[in-house]
């Protein structure tokens, strides 16, 4: 099967979003400020994230003492990060 260029270039674009807004705190799915708010699986879900659409309305208007990203990033990017983040979860942040 021949890798879908689209896709590959969403997953760029989503981990490279993630690296330049997200990381200083979120580093490998942790999180440097609140060590119970990272972004692994099994935290998400017992918090009720559980689904891309779910990160990203975080990712736009944030929560608790995160700001929101949306003018940022716009629509598309926080749909880009949002779905790389939870594909990285899905994977226990073992791509990077």
């Amino acid at each position: 099967m021949v890798p879908n260029k689209t896709s590959a270039v969403t997953e760029k674009s989503g981990k490279l979003l993630f690296q330049n807004y997200c990381a200083g705190c979120h580093i490998n799915g942790g999180n440097i400020i609140r060590r119970s708010r990272t972004l692994k699986i099994s935290a998400l879900k017992r918090r009720g994230i559980d689904s891309p659409e779910a990160i990203a309305k975080i990712t736009r208007e944030g929560i608790g003492i995160m700001s929101g990203y949306e003018e940022d990033l716009g629509e598309d990017g926080v749909q880009l990060v949002a779905k790389w983040i939870w594909d990285e979860a899905q994977n226990a942040w073992t791509q990077g």
